[in-house]
């Protein structure tokens, strides 16, 4: 899904793209920080949810330094106040259109979008960004709460600089997203619903035709839905994808050192991690703690977010 191999398309007007002032009143959802202290754990997974390919095994002890992360992904509401006192332009704005699940289109929009060939469900919008997340009309009133989208990796790492952070490692992430648990699927166990009750938010229904918002939400939901894990961390798993610092490879891991690792030297993707609203059984079993994914770093699209890590400067968690 690079911009750069995606079908061209014209740059919208300029009246397509206002500035973005959320309500003062409105509180920057996220920024409780969680420490870390160092510790060994077991990551990756080898049972049948795996998908090969990805590098999700073989399961390894892993060391991470301690840290401090996000307790959730970065906001509209944070992304705004970054964008305002800096002027940042994202990917997206500067290409002037990015991806949108069709489903969550207009008719009119969704028939006149160019579709990626291989994926298409997802349409490439003229004006579509953080602040038109489904393109020209759209906006985000009533979401200052949830993830800010549209995010390309270096969109991310910039803000997680202004913010004095970084974004995390791959072995940081999912150390941070097991919540402490030990070969568990999921933050909370291995059951996807216990007694049916719906624990992160991903596509309900048949994919990509017909979601049916179990949970209340067509796409996003606010970062701070759903029961944390082990470690005070929400929504880990579904909402958006979350970009990592490292540069993705499937076998690397495979003969790198384990102690504090940081992913390869270079690379054509970035490492993403979580899954998102758009995930569903049938097509992107992604939404595990152990399950991998990457794009190019200049990709954006309405699932993709992150959360900052940064220097560990709290007190050792008990």
């Amino acid at each position: 899904m690079a911009h750069g191999t995606a079908p061209a398309l014209p740059a919208p007007p300029a009246a397509v793209l206002p500035a973005t002032r959320l309500p003062v009143s409105v509180p920057p959802v996220g920024g409780r920080r969680v420490d870390l202290p160092g510790a060994t754990f077991l990551m990756g997974n080898e049972d049948a949810h795996a998908v090969p390919g990805d590098g999700e095994g073989p399961i390894r002890e892993v060391y991470v330094d301690a840290f401090s992360i996000d307790a959730f992904a970065v906001t509209n509401a944070r992304f705004a106040s970054f964008a305002e006192a800096t002027g940042f332009v994202t990917d997206a704005e500067r290409f002037g259109w990015s991806y949108v699940c069709a489903r969550f289109l207009p008719a009119e929009l969704r028939r006149l979008a160019r579709r990626a060939p291989q994926t298409p469900w997802w349409c490439a919008v003229p004006g579509a960004s953080w602040r038109q997340p489904e393109g020209p009309g759209s906006g985000l009133d009533g979401r200052a709460d949830h993830p800010v989208t549209h995010m390309s990796w270096a969109d991310a790492d910039a803000f997680c600089r202004w913010d004095g952070g970084r974004l995390p490692t791959e072995a940081e992430w999912e150390y941070a997203a097991r919540g402490g648990s030990t070969g568990w699927r999921y933050p909370w166990g291995n059951e996807l619903e216990p007694g049916g009750e719906i624990r992160c938010n991903i596509w309900q229904g048949s994919f990509p035709v017909k979601n049916t918002r179990a949970d209340g939400y067509l796409s996003t939901v606010p970062v701070d839905m759903y029961e944390p894990n082990g470690f005070g961390l929400y929504n880990v798993v579904g909402n958006v994808w979350e970009w990592c610092a490292d540069w993705f490879s499937p076998d690397w891991h495979l003969t790198a050192s384990t102690r504090d690792p940081k992913g390869p030297r270079s690379g054509q993707t970035r490492a993403m991690r979580g899954g998102s609203h758009m995930c569903h059984g049938s097509y992107c079993n992604r939404y595990r703690v152990a399950a991998r994914s990457s794009n190019t770093p200049d990709s954006s699209a309405g699932n993709l977010g992150f959360r900052c890590a940064r220097p560990f400067a709290g007190v050792p968690m008990s």
